[in-house]
């Protein structure tokens, strides 16, 4: 690693470049986009030269600055990079950069890099270092970390300790970004998109649910006015991080240095929430910016690619799953149960999840958290007669827990009320009937751990779904005497105990789930094999949420479950073909009560089985797409496999349209020189259409040797596509002929 102080520092990789001039008080961003290439000095030197902004009337007199610390000392009027005090005082931060170390990789510099930044200030007592890391996938990790060094205060500067209110990474984008994209959403409809203008002032989201939440903003975009899927620029943000968060977009009438705009995010800190005495430290959560010339979809597969070179991401195939819920609910009947796992067998399952239920005093949902361990009222020998059955086809087992929650009905609240997270003057109202375990005290979070420890050791447990059901409301722990805030230490309480299950038992994957969607980010996904996306397996409503959620987790990791005809969580009633292809292209899995399928509906549910062990290689390793489409109530989206050979398509029809045809749609994904045999997979049952034939080409493809078609005509040209009736879809399976 070279000293680089004092240089234009350039950051290369995948078609994306990052330049930092080095040479202020503070670094700045030149530039964050497309790849400028190699800079040679002139060219250093003209980026620099052009980096400064006018001086406008009524403004500061030297022109205004926009550091990666923003500051007000810079004249920067949006929010700082930094918030807090000392005792009232120390609310004007001036640090400066004391070090700058510049690193970059790959053979022409273009594999990515780092660069390091330490930062002193004589006002807040801090020394802080902030790191920005470029993949070789084109995704820029900002992390930052703030230490309290009393050393470095100034004069008759006050030694109180230092309360940080806000720690924000901030990055400018340029004026073509004119849109926002963002998500909001509720329980059974996660990750909704919300789109409008960049407007003035200032665009904030911020949670305040204990966790990222069903509304969570997951990923916030600016982008030029023409973004798609397909088309584009994109420059976007994500905390990963498992607690409170902000994000922001922000445009002054001034702009951002000689930019127009600012995207960033970081913790949502609680008041009194960090206090940094001498020799304390934080590190914020990581901060990743993306940013994509190919729409949308870009931006997609810069976060899969590097998610998926993680040495903990998950390379085994993905098993076929089948969870108790939907099927039993809290009916804990070992004959009913062994029944569905015979069922299971039948069709293919190769991991069966016990889900809620089986725990002391569970028989509702009002009573027992806290109490892990088996209940023999129902299980009287013990689960191991339902493991043994599940093992005996060969299958894993998995087993439900919500370690994070407690009931005051449970033996656990009994002996130990004030383990409950909440304030001493009396708890707020229950949510699902539950309160918040405070994982902070070290002796609750030892006795979860052990029990939950001494479950997956007594039975040999492959798989943990780890849920986490209500919002941590007034989450204030009184371990110390009086009310502190306490989302931050509960939110790394987690993350430690998931540390520490890994360790004590290697091979253990766990599913993060949070009343379905409602804890979906990359800090939880560090430490966790899959993510429930959504509690309602209603496939018209899981089309959208998954198809959403895939802009920031691939396939592999998102399970997605085939559900009853008539939906628990929406009643609405669907054929059984849609309900398979909608479940096919995740991590997919069964949350049905087998028991009520017939001969017939149990032979389709095994050749979707089937189907999904021959595809999941690519479902789990090959890149999104989605069409960008004229009419909603249409989705074209697919999973092409990295070298190009394979892809599968889904054709689906939400609702109703005023047009009777569909035009050329083309698939997105393909290469336009090169010829695909296509084939439609009809193994679950034919889809409904609302007209009298296909299209010919449509016909062709329905024989099992299906039908051969340039990519000119699929990517550019695009085909005629059949009119399906509502909540129908089709499977294209599309093979590059030699």
């Amino acid at each position: 690693m070279l000293d680089g102080y004092g240089a234009v520092l350039p950051l290369r990789a995948a078609g994306t470049s990052l330049v930092i001039d080095a040479s202020g008080r503070v670094p700045r961003v030149l530039h964050w986009g497309a790849d400028l290439g190699p800079l040679d000095p002139a060219a250093a030197d003209a980026l620099r030269s052009t980096g400064g902004p006018a001086v406008l009337n009524n403004s500061p007199d030297v022109p205004r600055a926009f550091s990666l610390w923003a500051t007000e000392y810079e004249g920067w009027a949006g929010a700082p990079a930094q918030e807090g005090h000392a005792g009232g005082s120390a609310t004007t931060p001036r640090p400066r950069a004391v070090g700058v170390r510049h690193r970059v990789d790959g053979e022409e510099g273009d594999g990515g890099g780092l660069i390091e930044i330490d930062l002193v200030d004589g006002i807040t007592g801090l020394r802080s270092t902030m790191s920005l890391a470029l993949d070789r996938f084109g995704v820029l990790a900002v992390d930052v970390s703030v230490v309290r060094d009393e050393t470095l205060l100034d004069g008759d500067a006050p030694a109180a300790p230092y309360e940080l209110d806000a720690l924000r990474v901030l990055l400018p984008v340029p004026e073509r970004a004119v849109d926002i994209l963002d998500f909001d959403g509720k329980w059974c409809r996660e990750r909704s998109p919300q789109r409008g203008a960049i407007v003035s002032g200032t665009h904030l989201r911020r949670t305040r649910r204990g966790k990222p939440g069903h509304d969570s903003p997951f990923l916030v975009v600016a982008g030029t006015a023409d973004l798609a899927f397909g088309t584009g620029e994109a420059w976007a943000t994500h905390l990963a991080w498992s607690g409170d968060a902000e994000y922001l977009v922000e445009r002054l009438p001034e702009g951002a240095g000689a930019f127009s705009s600012v995207l960033g995010a970081g913790e949502a800190l609680r008041p009194g929430e960090l206090l940094l005495a001498p020799g304390d430290r934080y590190d914020a959560p990581t901060a990743l910016f993306v940013w994509s010339g190919d729409g949308l979809d870009g931006i997609t597969d810069r976060l899969h690619r590097r998610l998926r070179a993680r040495p903990s991401h998950p390379t085994t195939p993905r098993p076929l799953t089948l969870n108790s819920w939907e099927a039993v609910y809290f009916d804990h009947d070992l004959d009913r149960l062994s029944d569905l796992v015979e069922r299971a067998a039948q069709v293919g399952v190769e991991r069966v999840v016990l889900d809620d239920g089986w725990f002391h005093g569970r028989r509702a949902a009002n009573a027992g958290l806290g109490d892990w361990v088996v209940d023999r009222s129902v299980w009287p020998d013990g689960l191991s007669p339902l493991v043994d059955r599940v093992r005996s086809h060969g299958m894993q087992f998995g087993i439900w827990f919500e370690p994070e929650m407690i009931n005051l009905d449970s033996d656990l609240a009994r002996l130990h009320p004030e383990w409950v997270l909440g304030p001493r003057a009396g708890l707020g109202a229950t949510a699902r009937e539950q309160y918040v375990l405070d994982l902070t005290r070290p002796d609750a979070y030892e006795v979860v751990l052990d029990r939950i420890s001494a479950i997956v050791e007594e039975y040999g447990v492959d798989y943990i779904k780890w849920d986490h059901n209500r919002d941590l409301s007034e989450a204030v722990s009184g371990r110390s005497g009086h009310d502190r805030p306490a989302v931050h230490d509960q939110t790394v309480a987690l993350y430690r105990m998931l540390d520490a299950l890994r360790e004590r038992h290697p091979g253990l994957e766990i599913e993060t789930c949070s009343g379905g969607g409602g804890r979906v980010d990359l800090g939880i996904l560090d430490r966790t094999d899959r993510i429930w996306a959504s509690d309602c397996n209603d496939p018209v409503e899981r089309l959208q949420i998954e198809r959403w959620t895939r802009m920031l987790v691939p396939p592999e990791l998102i399970g997605s479950h085939l559900g009853a005809e008539r939906s628990h969580t929406t009643s609405r009633r669907t054929d059984l073909s849609f309900r398979l292809i909608v479940a096919l292209t995740a991590h997919a899995g069964i949350e049905w009560d087998l028991q009520e399928a017939d001969g017939d509906e149990l032979e389709r549910i095994a050749r979707w089985g089937a189907v999904y062990r021959e595809l999941r290689e690519l479902i789990h390793s090959g890149r999104v797409v989605n069409a960008d489409l004229a009419d909603e109530a249409t989705v074209l989206t697919g999973i092409v496999a990295q070298d190009g050979s394979r892809a599968i398509h889904t054709w689906a029809r939400l609702a109703t349209s005023a047009g009777g045809q569909a035009g050329r749609v083309r698939f997105p994904g393909l290469d336009a020189s090169a010829r695909y045999a296509v084939r439609i997979r009809d193994e679950f049952g034919p889809a409904s259409r609302h007209q009298s034939s296909d299209p010919a080409w449509i016909s062709a493809a329905l024989r099992p040797e299906g039908v051969a078609l340039p990519g000119s005509v699929l990517a550019v040209a695009g085909v005629p596509m059949p009119t399906l009736n509502p909540q129908q879809a089709m499977l294209f399976d599309l093979v590059r002929l030699p």
